[in-house]
């Protein structure tokens, strides 16, 4: 008996993913719980083992096409079983959405002409012949010529049918009516390459960028035998066909101009010599599509505070070394500016919040979960979530972002670690930083830059009102906030408690 192997749910925020690598072929044996193929969601790559014994007998969708959860991808079965892989395609064909070709003939009903001479050609052949007669009575011998030229056209018609459907009609993945929403692309104008005519997301991509313009190079042979008969037929097909489809292509400009700016970088990058092309991997591309989406969604804004680290300074210099050899790791700055943060949020909780200008709409959410940017050594950045953060005191935050940071860096994320944060922090200081403009983790509504902590002259002031100049801690902090989800004013104000918990706080507390 066979079985089918469908798209599983991965993580609870996990809608789609990409099959990037078949492990096994088919008519290759497998056994239960060995790996049969490798899906990537977002960053996080995934090894997905065989839920059942035997035989791999067909692989329904091809790597590099992003499906949803729930899709067929493989069937299982006993060797040499052919049950299993005649009816899934058909299955698979239903699942798509795109029906078979007798069906799409059916479908195709509001054009009744060209179907019964698809169906019947040679008996509706002498039903067009008393037509001419009654209408130009006078080329009775050209007239019968023509007719069946005419009649012969609409044979290609159902063909330019069969093709809107892989374009119209079947089922799209969430990445592909993302993109074609962005772009603003008439998906009836796409060709999909996909199984049974579906649109990929290179298919999209081609398109978007100008290198598949499919539509225009089917219907130019149609307008080549409309004019080769000098008589009659060349004016009759010419108002019925061409008026309705000259002003189709003229449409396709529109979308371009947004993706014009992406091809134009390509010859660039070989222009001089000794220059080295390399094909970007998976996660750097989905960083660039991210940070474009954030920066096409976000109305991004700065603003920056500086702060005394001083007294963060005294107690963490006092607590480092007992903090390590207890906790395994050093006590660094990041958890009193979390700390902190998390405070601010509790004030402003328009900051902890997701906005949706769409739906007229903003959600305040009830609990922080603090987004932190990894850097996974040059090779990539991920926001790793630290949920429930506002339950956690400092050395609870300190022991999350290390085992978020480990997790990250050892390669075991899990789709859900790089969903749900509310805020992000990324903290470019121990790099050296002086000031940052981070982009916003979309759909979040802000994310504080934490910058470089070092010794430099201030001001102070004692108790009783005098000035002097010391040498303290100073470092900056740095906001970029969607404009659309608050104003300046709560930006400042959220920054300055922050640097007012930062400098006033009794930390001594929070580590004893």
């Amino acid at each position: 008996m066979s079985h089918t192997v469908t798209m599983p749910q991965l993580g609870e925020t996990v809608t789609e993913g990409t099959i990037l690598r078949w492990a096994k072929q088919p008519g290759d044996t497998i056994a239960e719980d060995e790996v049969l193929l490798e899906i990537s969601t977002d960053k996080v790559d995934t090894e997905v083992p065989s839920p059942w014994s035997g035989t791999v007998l067909e692989i329904l969708v091809p790597e590099g096409e992003t499906v949803g959860v729930g899709t067929a991808l493989a069937v299982i079965g006993e060797p040499g079983e052919s049950t299993g892989s005649v009816p899934e395609p058909a299955a698979a064909e239903e699942r798509e959405g795109e029906p078979p070709p007798e069906y799409e003939l059916e479908a195709e009903k509001p054009s009744p002409e060209p179907e019964p001479p698809a169906e019947e050609p040679e008996a509706e052949k002498p039903e067009p012949e008393p037509e001419p007669p009654a209408e130009e009575p006078e080329p009775k011998a050209e007239a019968p010529e023509p007719a069946p030229e005419a009649e012969s056209e609409p044979a290609p018609e159902p063909e330019e049918s069969q093709a809107v459907p892989s374009g119209d009609v079947g089922m799209l993945s969430p990445v592909v009516r993302r993109l074609a929403s962005e772009h603003g692309v008439d998906l009836s104008q796409v060709t999909g390459t996909g199984m049974g005519g579906r649109i990929t997301r290179k298919d999209l991509e081609k398109f978007v960028a100008g290198e598949a313009p499919e539509p225009e190079p089917e219907r130019a042979p149609e307008l080549e035998p409309e004019k080769a008969p000098e008589p009659m037929p060349a004016p009759a097909p010419a108002p019925r066909a061409e008026p309705e489809k000259a002003p189709e292509p003229a449409k396709e400009p529109e979308p371009e101009p947004a993706p014009a700016p992406r091809p134009a970088p390509v010859p660039a990058a070989a222009s001089a010599a000794g220059d080295q092309v390399e094909d970007l991997d998976r996660i750097r591309v989905r960083i660039a599509e991210n940070m474009i989406k954030a920066k096409q969604t976000a109305a991004h804004v700065w603003t920056s505070v500086e702060v005394d680290y001083e007294a963060v300074e005294r107690v963490r210099q006092r607590h480092k070394e007992a903090f390590k050899q207890r906790e395994g790791f050093s006590l660094t700055y990041l958890p009193f500016i979390s700390r902190a943060t998390i405070d601010a949020l509790n004030e402003f909780p328009v900051v902890n919040s997701s906005f949706d200008l769409e739906g007229k709409k903003r959600t305040l959410h009830g609990q922080i979960n603090l987004g932190y940017g990894v850097d996974l050594d040059e090779g990539g950045l991920v926001v790793m979530t630290l949920r429930g953060a506002d339950g956690l005191r400092m050395k609870g935050i300190a022991r999350g972002v290390k085992a978020l940071a480990d997790k990250a860096r050892g390669g075991k994320m899990e789709p859900d670690d790089l969903a749900g944060s509310t805020f992000t922090i990324t903290n470019p200081g121990p790099f050296g930083s002086f000031m940052s403009m981070p982009i916003i983790n979309v759909p979040n509504v802000a994310i504080l830059s934490t910058e470089t902590v070092a010794k430099r002259p201030t001001v102070i002031t004692d108790k009783e009102g005098n000035d002097g100049i010391a040498i303290h801690h100073i470092g900056y902090l740095g906001l970029t906030w969607d404009h659309r989800a608050f104003d300046g004013s709560t930006a400042v104000k959220f920054l300055a408690r922050i640097k007012h918990n930062l400098e006033t706080w009794d930390w001594e507390q929070e580590l004893s």
